[in-house]
């Protein structure tokens, strides 16, 4: 990073995160599917922007910019995606409660104040990626705050919206939308303009990530968007679109810094604007589009007021899930390794594996047990991974029950599971023939004495590849620690 001194330039900066919410596979104002499709579209329709003046008798400039470039919208969509209220032709249903629910959840981790009663708003978007020309949103939530090493950030708003159709692709004057994103629940956090440095956004955006991931929400490339605003010298206020990349986050804060700088310096104040962040080696940035006006929201009348009322919130209160930062340091004091927990995550077993280990006590191998053996024996049988991790996750708790009463040991579990994947019941598969513990001692002594000087790892290996699952690893580990004495 440059020499920049940012409190000279008096930089102020705040965020705004899109997240879409996994409520129940359902839209925000529908029951379609909020499912992204690459077939063929079952229909399309045409439609153009057209501007006219607001009650102030003014026309928005971010509007008026857009409508000078003469574009047509073509939307396509699939029955089962789409209905009539994607394509504006019937009134939106209510609020989807489970989206409301994560909303609220998200809005509680970050500490701030529920409002009991809402207005459902319309948002205008010019841009073409509503049909209607507007966004439904709703103010749920403020004045919360993250926590940072260089102090608080305040958390001014957090709403619950539907969000935009997908581009699919620009044909001269045409731009082409597919409608099955319009409608998916999404919430959207504003931050107070108090980030001092790129720092100190990275970190705040890093954190909030956190508390994002924390609750049901969707993953994925386009599920989040991630907007950074930045000012320096009390001058305009610029909004970088597209700032998901962290590998180019504090570069492209930097370079948009000395851009105003710049600017600055020739006497040619910063305009208000929006501009897309690149995201390439030089972490650019390119003009979008003039700020949109503040006056830009309007009642949407189809939809009663949103009340959320102290029970809903106290239903949200008994569930709310733990933080990842947590969760891993939760794992951790129970010796899980980071890279187990990571793969927790990833596979959506954080709550299977927590169960679990109410059975057994070695959590290293409750986690290799769920995470690795299911990959592992489906390769081994040709078998799909989810009908094995099915099968894993079904039997996990009584084969855990049974190691821990050393009916079994740690080395026959995955033969077992491949037993009960090829379709033996779980009483026949867990019927394993054991050797005679004198007989393993005689070959552990003559494999020593064959191969003298290696480790206890190394001979570990070598007897547990002789006996496949027959025996224990740690009475095989005991007696070759008597042995080497």
């Amino acid at each position: 990073m440059s020499e920049i001194d940012y409190k000279k330039l008096k930089f102020k900066s705040g965020l705004e995160i899109h997240q879409q919410l996994d409520a129940n596979g359902k839209k925000l104002f529908c029951d379609c599917p909020a499912v992204l499709r690459n077939d063929e579209p079952d229909f399309s329709v045409e439609r153009k922007l057209h501007v006219v003046a607001g009650e102030s008798g003014e026309v928005d400039v971010a509007a008026k910019y857009q409508a000078s470039l003469k574009k047509t919208f073509v939307y396509s969509g699939h029955k089962e995606n789409s209905c009539l209220i994607e394509l504006d032709e019937e009134p939106p249903h209510e609020v989807n409660s489970e989206a409301l629910k994560i909303a609220v959840q998200i809005a509680l981790l970050l500490n701030c104040k529920i409002l009991p009663i809402a207005q459902i708003m319309r948002k205008t978007v010019v841009d073409g990626s509503n049909t209607s020309g507007f966004q439904r949103t709703v103010l749920i939530a403020r004045d919360g705050y993250v926590e940072t090493s260089q102090g608080k950030v305040g958390i001014d708003t957090i709403c619950l919206e539907e969000d935009s159709a997908r581009k699919i692709k620009i044909d001269g004057n045409k731009i082409y939308w597919s409608l099955d994103r319009l409608g998916i629940p999404l919430v959207e956090i504003a931050t107070a303009p108090d980030i001092k440095n790129p720092e100190q956004a990275k970190e705040c955006a890093l954190k909030l990530g956190d508390v994002l991931r924390s609750c049901k929400v969707k993953r994925g490339i386009g599920t989040i968007r991630q907007d950074v605003n930045i000012s320096i010298l009390d001058e305009n206020r610029v909004e970088l679109k597209g700032m998901q990349d962290m590998k180019t986050f504090l570069k492209t804060i930097e370079n948009e810094v000395l851009r105003q700088k710049e600017l600055s310096d020739k006497k040619t104040p910063t305009e208000a604007e929006v501009r897309n962040a690149l995201n390439d080696k030089d972490c650019r940035t390119e003009f979008l589009r003039p700020m949109p006006g503040a006056d830009r929201m309007y009642p949407e009348t189809d939809l009663p007021l949103l009340k959320i009322s102290r029970d809903f919130i106290n239903e949200c209160k008994k569930d709310l899930p733990k933080l990842r930062s947590e969760i891993f340091s939760e794992f951790e004091k129970k010796g899980l390794n980071e890279e187990m927990t990571k793969l927790l995550f990833k596979q959506n077993k954080v709550d299977d594996f927590r169960n679990l280990t109410g059975f057994y006590r070695d959590v290293g191998f409750i986690a290799k047990m769920i995470l690795l053996f299911p990959k592992e024996i489906s390769k081994k049988l040709n078998k799909s991974f989810g009908e094995v991790d099915e099968i894993v996750m079904d039997n996990a708790g009584d084969i855990l029950r049974n190691l821990d009463k050393r009916k079994i040991s740690e080395g026959d579990i995955k033969d077992v599971l491949v037993k009960i994947v090829n379709g033996e019941s779980l009483k026949d598969a867990l019927n394993v023939e054991k050797k005679d513990l004198s007989e393993v001692e005689e070959k552990i002594l003559k494999i020593i004495k064959e191969k003298p000087g290696l480790s206890e790892k190394a001979y570990m290996g070598l007897v547990m590849g002789e006996f496949k699952g027959q025996v224990g690893g740690k009475e095989v580990m005991g007696i070759i620690g008597k042995l080497l004495k």
